[in-house]
């Protein structure tokens, strides 16, 4: 991936001064306005190529759409739920947190919310400060024994597993993504939640909020706990369902519960913060001194990184760009946003395209899959519609656009064989192009049926026309050439002599109008590479 130029970066939350101190560090410009309402947001953005939140600032999309510079949002934190990320991705912006800043903060939060939970901690607190001497109300539980369900088993439910086999429980867990044989390797059988619902003394959630975790814990699942389970949420508001949480601690079949995070915080329905069997905490997973120094350094080092083009890490919405850091990527990219061009360029009047076949050839292509693809459509899509394509954003406006994409694979052992094959479908027609890269140049080696007999480099002005082979069509198309001003550079010819064939010209400058070539060719385009 070619290094993002980020000259500018905005911090509208508290974060720590050591974010700031590393990006300008770095040559960025930083300003700090924090507590700005939306409409103040929306005014001061558009100047910036960089914003960078805690959780305060909500990020709409009234805000990404505001920005016409932004390049990348960067959460100083973990979940990014105040980020409006399918929006940052229509307008090719890179949403990118700090995914283990708040890790061991989160974990330790939870795991004394765990403890306080089994022997009343706070609430015999409380009850000291107005005086009073009773041990018999606070009787607890021990840990030791006790049976812990993680519903996710990423950095912070890892985390707590540890600490909490310190304590003699027995930590079993569910994660769709994280392999049953890497949990069993840090102590934690996994297993399905019909499973793990009712072995639970205690549950523990470290999922993030999306419409498949909304409600997790709800009054069908409580209803297969044992009765008396106890529940912590550090992750996010809305996980356990609140109403049936509340239902669940009135009827007994919950016995405590310790919530740091809120549906809405801070909320206005005290329900459950006045329940005399809940712990609850203003959002306080992340708030320690180290995790809020190391999220704040940490965001400003992942900016820094990605700007000097070194890695990318955090990034939610553009995975795609975590293997375009090596110089072969970089050239992968290149030829396919020129591949994109030229085929653009060809079939500008067959339009709307319906479908994109991207094969692509050699056994070093298999890590290029995902990043060639967008490259492609970045040259395809590229000045359509007003639309600005990047590798962040093709694939959603090709999506939106109605274009169904494809991609092959086929394997070669032998480095020289790699090339990549584009084919369109519009309106019914069929048009294709292949190019490779040699030396390190992308070349266009065919163009719908055209093979070349020297591959195309793909670079600088170049005219295609289609026409059939005649000993004057060179010289006619030349002496034209020069009537316009127009030198040329190359020439490329296709291998067949029979029937209507595609060939190029390196030219000097584009023609002002193409159909000056109309008396001598049946097709032609141009496009600057």
């Amino acid at each position: 991936m070619a290094p993002i130029p980020i000259r500018t970066v905005l911090i509208s939350d508290s974060v720590d001064p050591r974010c700031r101190a590393v990006l300008e560090e770095n040559g960025i410009r930083v300003t700090e306005k924090q507590n700005m309402k939306n409409d103040e947001l929306i005014a001061e953005i558009k100047d910036y190529d960089g914003l960078v939140v805690r959780s305060a600032t909500k990020v709409t999309a009234d805000i990404i759409y505001a920005a016409n510079n932004l390049k990348i949002i960067g959460r100083a934190g973990t979940g990014v739920d105040n980020v409006d990320v399918d929006a940052a991705t229509r307008k090719g912006v890179i949403v990118m947190n700090t995914p283990s800043g708040n890790t061991i903060s989160a974990a330790e939060l939870t795991c004394a919310l765990l403890m306080s939970l089994s022997r009343n901690v706070p609430q015999a607190a409380m009850s000291m400060k107005q005086g009073n001497w009773d041990r018999k109300k606070f009787m607890g539980a021990e840990l030791y024994g006790k049976v812990l369900g993680i519903v996710g088993l990423g950095r912070i439910g890892k985390e707590v597993a540890s600490r909490m086999q310190s304590f003699g429980m027995r930590t079993i867990g569910y994660d769709p993504i994280t392999p049953p044989d890497v949990s069993a390797s840090w102590g934690v059988e996994q297993m399905s939640l019909e499973q793990l619902w009712p072995q639970c003394d205690y549950i523990t959630v470290h999922t993030p909020l999306m419409p498949s975790t909304v409600g997790l814990l709800n009054d069908e699942t409580f209803a297969k706990c044992k009765k008396g389970v106890k529940v912590v949420n550090c992750a996010r508001g809305g996980i356990i369902d609140e109403a049936a949480l509340l239902r669940a601690l009135e009827s007994g079949q919950c016995g405590g519960a310790g919530l740091d995070v809120f549906v809405e915080e801070p909320p206005k329905d005290r329900s459950l913060v006045d329940h005399p069997n809940v712990i609850s905490c203003p959002h306080l997973g992340a708030s320690t001194k180290e995790a809020q120094a190391r999220c704040g350094e940490d965001i400003a080092l992942q900016i820094i990184d990605m700007v000097k083009g070194k890695h990318l890490v955090g990034a939610v919405n553009a995975q795609v760009l975590a293997s375009t850091f090596s110089q072969e990527s970089h050239q992968l990219i290149n030829l396919g946003e020129a591949v994109g061009a030229v085929l653009q360029s060809c079939t500008a009047s067959y339009r709307p395209y319906s479908q994109v076949q991207i094969t692509t050839q050699g056994d070093c292509m298999k890590s290029a899959t995902g990043y060639l693809t967008a490259a492609v459509l970045v040259g395809l899509l590229n000045h359509e519609s007003g639309s600005c394509p990047n590798l962040v954003n093709a694939l959603s406006i090709a999506t939106e656009s109605g274009i169904m994409v494809q991609h092959l694979l086929i394997l070669y052992f032998d480095l020289s064989e790699l090339s990549l094959q584009v084919e369109i479908l519009a309106n019914g027609k069929s048009y294709k192009v292949r190019g490779s890269v040699r030396g390190g140049v992308p070349v266009l080696l065919e163009l719908s049926d055209s093979v070349f007999r020297q591959p195309v480099s793909l670079s600088g002005n170049l005219l295609f026309f289609k026409a059939s082979a005649s000993p004057q069509l060179l010289s006619s198309v030349a002496g034209l050439l020069a009537t316009e001003g127009v030198e040329i550079e190359s020439f490329s010819a296709p291998t067949d002599r029979t029937g209507d064939l595609w060939y190029c010209v390196g030219v000097s400058s584009l023609l002002r109008d193409l159909g000056a070539l109309k008396p001598l060719v049946k097709e032609a385009a141009q496009v600057v590479i």
